[in-house]
């Protein structure tokens, strides 16, 4: 098995460093349990900073693209990719030791394409932590999951033509259904990690007031403005450092 680790970033040179080492530290504790190989590719964005600079002293291999369109810098990378197995990881995500190999794990069962891995967010704010894990449960029960970390057997992910690049925002909960239906159709599952989880940046929750919070993380606003650029630059643009 050959695992491609992706991961989106644009200008998050504060952030790629502890992602990186957390996914060199999931490589390590995966090689030492079996056969498979690792690959990390770092989709630099058009940064402005040093993100590929340290992507590259890390050994990551660095692939560009400049078009500031989540869903397709996650594309470019899955199509430089060479691994049967995809792993997306958000720049500013840190992954526990043992996700790679239960990755593995999981995708020795031939009949499961792909899944998901649940978060912990831990933002300074009470209220807001309460927020987030009102609509973790929520996201749950409506079999949603976030893109900070999913995983796909490649032939499975062009299947459906990766995510969808008319897209601005909320890309990876689209494929994630999209997917589901898929392996309902074919037979397959999705495995939603449960056993573990991945810790996600609160930088823009800690910084930005909370009604921006409130607007900006709701389903349902997402769901309505997904395909208005110009709506999401301060989330993708120009986002809190």
């Amino acid at each position: 098995m050959t695992i491609s680790v992706i991961i989106p970033a644009y200008n998050e040179e504060k952030w790629i460093r502890q992602t990186l080492e957390s996914v060199d530290r999931a490589k390590r504790y995966l090689l030492a349990r079996g056969d498979s190989t690792v690959e990390t590719l770092v989709v630099d964005n058009a940064s402005a900073d040093r993100t590929a600079l340290i992507a590259r002293s890390l050994n990551a291999k660095v692939v560009q693209e400049s078009d500031h369109v989540i869903s397709k810098v996650r594309n470019a990378g899955a199509k430089a990719a060479s691994g049967d197995i995809f792993v997306f990881i958000d720049a500013d995500v840190t992954i526990p030791e043992a996700l790679l190999y239960r990755i593995a794990q999981i995708l020795s069962d031939p009949s499961c394409i792909g899944g998901a891995v649940d978060t912990n967010y831990r933002p300074n704010s009470f209220s807001v932590k309460v927020y987030l894990q009102i609509w973790r449960m929520i996201g749950k029960a409506a079999r949603m999951a976030q893109g900070a970390v999913q995983f796909f057997r490649r032939d499975a992910y062009f299947s459906l033509g990766g995510y969808d690049e008319s897209l601005y925002m909320g890309e990876d909960v689209d494929f994630y259904w999209r997917f589901q239906r898929q392996a309902m159709k074919q037979g397959s599952r999705v495995q939603f990690m449960r056993d573990v989880q991945v810790v996600p940046s609160c930088r823009r929750f800690d910084q930005w007031p909370i009604w921006r919070t409130l607007i900006w993380t709701n389903p349902f606003v997402v769901l309505l403005c997904r395909r208005k650029k110009r709506f999401w630059d301060g989330w993708y643009g120009r986002p809190p450092r």
